[in-house]
């Protein structure tokens, strides 16, 4: 079975570890919700990045809040390049699936938006 790569990002407006959470479970909710056949257990791993000027809280804690307690995750900074994104979460899970990679899903929320225009799904 061939593993896939889902991408994810949003933002927040402040640094604290409800947005940081919130934002995070709505990422993955809404990823989850845009790739029905997403099951935790076929899920290899998250990387989860954010940008310098988010410390408040890890990405991983709110997946686990979620019930994705047995999914192997990793947090890491984002490389600060000058002008880029503030206050942005990223996620990339690695899928075990055989869907073909064009019909995947991926999930850009709130100021994310601008970084893969290309890739944003309208809600139904």
């Amino acid at each position: 079975m061939p593993t896939r790569g889902i991408r994810g990002a949003t933002t927040v407006s402040i640094d604290t570890e409800k947005e940081v959470l919130d934002a995070t479970i709505e990422m993955l909710e809404k990823i989850a919700a845009a790739n029905p056949s997403l099951r935790t257990e076929d899920i290899a791993n998250v990387l989860f990045t954010v940008t310098e000027d988010i410390v408040a809280a890890y990405p991983a804690l709110a997946a686990r809040q979620i019930g994705w307690d047995l999914v192997p995750m990793l947090c890491a900074r984002e490389i600060p390049v000058p002008g880029s994104l503030p206050l942005c979460i990223r996620a990339l899970i690695q899928w075990n699936t055989d869907l073909a990679q064009k019909e995947i899903n991926h999930i850009y929320l709130r100021g994310a938006k601008i970084l893969r225009p290309d890739l944003i799904v309208e809600e139904k």
